[in-house]
C-alpha cells in the first residue's frame, strides 16, 4: 500500500500526545537519585571520567567545595594557547600545522621534523581517486557537516587496513584526515552551491606548498585569491579551535566510540555529528543570526539602553529565536574569561576597523558588556559570566567573506587534530568500554494479548 506524506504526517501528529506521555520522566527523579544530568555535578563542575595529557581547560579552582573563578586558561600539551598564538604572530608564521604536530606527537617539532610533517600533510590532501565524484557530486547535501560526516565514514572503504588500531595505523589515518578535511569541506560546499543555490561550479585542487588556511581560502573562492593577512587570521582561528580538552561533547563522543574498539572513521564521524549541534559547534552561526536580528530591530545600536532593552526581550523569549538565550555568553568551564575570546578580540579589532566592520565589532562588544550584566542579575549568578569564543568567531569569518554554512565545518577542520589525539590516547591508555548507568523509571506491567486490549 502506498502511503502519502500527508497520510504519514497525519498519523504521526495523532500519536504525538501519546509519545509525550510515554517519554515523560518526573524531574524529581534526577534529584532524588543524585543523577548528574549532562554529566555535571550540582555545583556546575564536570563529572570526572578520565585523564588526559592532551589539553586542559581551566576557568576556576575548587576551595572548600566552592568554585573560585579565575581568568581562563587553555593549554595544548602544557603550552598556553595565548603563547602559541602570540609567538607565531610575532614570528609572522602559520601555526596550525605546528599545533597539529604538537597535539598528535606530544611535543613541538624542530625545524627538520616540522618540514617533514608539513610535507607529508600536504600530500595527504589529495583525496582517493573518484572520491569527490562518487561521494560528493552524486549525493550532494544542503548541510556541509552532514556531507563531511558521510565522507569520513566513506573513507573507510578506501583504506586497506581500516580496522587496525595500532599506533602506526591510527597516526597514518590521523594525518590523512587532517589533510583531507579542508578538501572535503571545500568540495562539498562547491557542490552545494551549484545544486541547491544555482551557482556556477568550481573545484580547485589544493597546492602542496601552501598552509591549511591558505589552501582553504584558495579552494572556496572562485578566483582563488586571498591575502596573507586573511590567511594568517584564519590560521589563528584554527589554532584557537584545534583542541579543548577531553570533556567537550565532540571529543568525548570520539572517545566513547573509541572505547568500543571501533575504527577511526566511525569515531571521528561521531565527533563531526556532535559538533554539528547548535549547542556545540553550531553556536557561532547562532551568534551571527542573533546579531542580525538585533541590528534589524534596535533603532540605535549605539544606545546602551535600547540594546539592553532588546536583550531583556530576548531573555523573555519575546525576541530573537525565542529560545531565551543570548548566544555567545557563558561557558561550562570558563568564568572570568574565555582565553580564546580574549585572543580573538585582541587580534581582530584592528582588522574589523580596516575591513569596514568597526560598527559590527562595537556592537559585539556592547552585547558582551550589557549581556553579561543582564544574565547575571536576572539569573542571580554568583560565579562570573564571560563571552565565549563564539561571540567573535562568527564576525571574524564574516570579515573573511566566509559563508555561514562553512562556520561549523571550519570548526571541524580545526578540531580534527584534537579529536585524533584524543582517539589515540583513549585507545592506548584506557582499554575499557565506557558504560554509564541509567536508572529505570517504569512500573512492571502484564502483557495483554492484542485481541483483549481496549
Amino acid at each position: 500500500m502506498d502511503i502519502t506524506k500527508e497520510t504519514l504526517d497525519g498519523y504521526v501528529n495523532n500519536l504525538c500526545e501519546d509519545i509525550k506521555r510515554a517519554y515523560t520522566i518526573d524531574p524529581a527523579q534526577y534529584k532524588n537519585h543524585a543523577i548528574k544530568r549532562g554529566l555535571r555535578n550540582e555545583d556546575g563542575t564536570g563529572v570526572m571520567v578520565g585523564v588526559t595529557s592532551i589539553g586542559s581547560v581551566q576557568g576556576y579552582y575548587m576551595q572548600d567545595g566552592e568554585r573560585v573563578p579565575i581568568p581562563g586558561k587553555l593549554y595544548y600539551r602544557g603550552i598556553n594557547i595565548e603563547d602559541l598564538v602570540t609567538k607565531n604572530a610575532r614570528a609572522d608564521t602559520f601555526g596550525y600545522e605546528e599545533v597539529a604536530y604538537l597535539l598528535l606527537m606530544g611535543k613541538l617539532p624542530n625545524k627538520e621534523q616540522f618540514q617533514q610533517f608539513d610535507a607529508i600533510l600536504s600530500t595527504a590532501r589529495i583525496l582517493p581517486k573518484y572520491f569527490t565524484e562518487d561521494m560528493i557530486f552524486k549525493s550532494p547535501s544542503r548541510d556541509i557537516m552532514n556531507k563531511l560526516s558521510r565522507s569520513v565514514l566513506a573513507l573507510y572503504s578506501y583504506d586497506d587496513n581500516p580496522d587496525d588500531t595500532s599506533i602506526q595505523t591510527m597516526l597514518r589515518q590521523s594525518i590523512e584526515l587532517i589533510g583531507r578535511f579542508p578538501v572535503i569541506v571545500a568540495n562539498a560546499f562547491a557542490v552545494k552551491r551549484h545544486v541547491f543555490d544555482g551557482k556556477s561550479l568550481f573545484i580547485h585542487i589544493p597546492k602542496e606548498d601552501l598552509s591549511v588556511s591558505e589552501n582553504f581560502l584558495r579552494m572556496v573562492r572562485a578566483n582563488k585569491s586571498y591575502t596573507t593577512g586573511e590567511a594568517k587570521l584564519l590560521d589563528m582561528m584554527m589554532m584557537l579551535h584545534a583542541e579543548h580538552g577531553g570533556g567537550n561533547n565532540s571529543a568525548f563522543s570520539c572517545r566513547v566510540l573509541s572505547s568500543t574498539g571501533t575504527d577511526t572513521y566511525s569515531a571521528i564521524s561521531a565527533a563531526v555529528n556532535s559538533l554539528k549541534g547548535p549547542l556545540h559547534g553550531g553556536a557561532n552561526a547562532k551568534v551571527v543570526e542573533m546579531f542580525r536580528d538585533i541590528r534589524k530591530h534596535v533603532k540605535d545600536v549605539r544606545d546602551d539602553d535600547e540594546v539592553a532593552a532588546y536583550l531583556n526581550k530576548i531573555m523573555d523569549k519575546q525576541a530573537g529565536d525565542r529560545s531565551g538565550k543570548i548566544y555567545g555568553l557563558g561557558h561550562a568551564v570558563y568564568t572570568v574569561s574565555d582565553p580564546r575570546a580574549v585572543v580573538l578580540k585582541k587580534f581582530s579589532e584592528s582588522v574589523a576597523v580596516e575591513k569596514g566592520f568597526g560598527d559590527e565589532f562595537a556592537l559585539m562588544d556592547r552585547i558582551e558588556r550589557l549581556g553579561v550584566k543582564i544574565i547575571m542579575e536576572r539569573k542571580n549568578f554568583s560565579v562570573p559570566l564571560c563571552a565565549n569564543v563564539d561571540m567573535y568567531s562568527g564576525l571574524v569569518y564574516t570579515m573573511l567573506g566566509i559563508p555561514e554554512e562553512l562556520f561549523t565545518p571550519l570548526f571541524a577542520i580545526s578540531r580534527i587534530a584534537g579529536w585524533c589525539a584524543h582517539r589515540i590516547e583513549e585507545v592506548l591508555t584506557c582499554g575499557k568500554i565506557m558504560r554509564p548507568a541509567y536508572r529505570a523509571s517504569f512500573h512492571e506491567q502484564t502483557y495483554v494479548p492484542r485481541v483483549e486490549r481496549q
